[in-house]
């Protein structure tokens, strides 16, 4: 089967966002969703690690792993951001009994327990202000042969028109 690599996408990956939180253990992380940080009593309710296969819709086979990191947005008493060195002793403690690959596509599942739960990407860490800030955009779907194309058309300076891997739905 010749798969797509998933990995290769502009998602950060599980090592990666850990690699980064290393050197900043003793700083708050605080997530951003929907324009908003995460209130400081947010939990992380579940982390699952997932190999998917599938086929897109221009009927080429593709393959994945995945972490999902689910995010309960609730605010508690007194309560602060936890520190980074917590979230990554959540993410080792995981590791303890589920295999997780660090070059897998990271998605976190966020929910307030009133709204559904959501699927966002995560961009790098940074640091500002004495914590560790972590942006999350909604996950968009796709159709993974047109970005495909599009990905060739920007990496070629030919102006031929799409050839057949190109079409989708097909």
């Amino acid at each position: 089967m010749n798969a797509i690599d998933k990995t290769l996408s502009e998602d950060i990956s599980l090592g990666l966002l850990l690699d980064s939180l290393a050197a900043s253990e003793d700083l708050p992380l605080v997530f951003h969703y929907d324009r908003q940080p995460v209130k400081p009593g947010y939990h992380v309710t579940e982390v699952k690690a997932g190999q998917f296969s599938a086929l897109d819709c221009g009927a080429n086979p593709e393959a994945w792993s995945e972490i999902f990191v689910q995010l309960w947005d609730i605010e508690e008493d007194d309560r602060r951001h936890m520190p980074a060195g917590k979230f990554a002793a959540i993410i080792r403690k995981v590791s303890d009994h589920v295999q997780l690959d660090r070059s897998a596509r990271l998605t976190f599942e966020v929910s307030d327990g009133v709204r559904p739960m959501q699927l966002y990407c995560a961009a790098v860490p940074s640091v500002q202000g004495g914590a560790v800030h972590v942006d999350l955009a909604p996950r968009a779907a796709s159709c993974k042969p047109r970005d495909r194309w599009l990905a060739e058309q920007t990496q070629s300076t030919s102006c031929c028109a799409p050839t057949s891997a190109g079409k989708c739905c097909g």
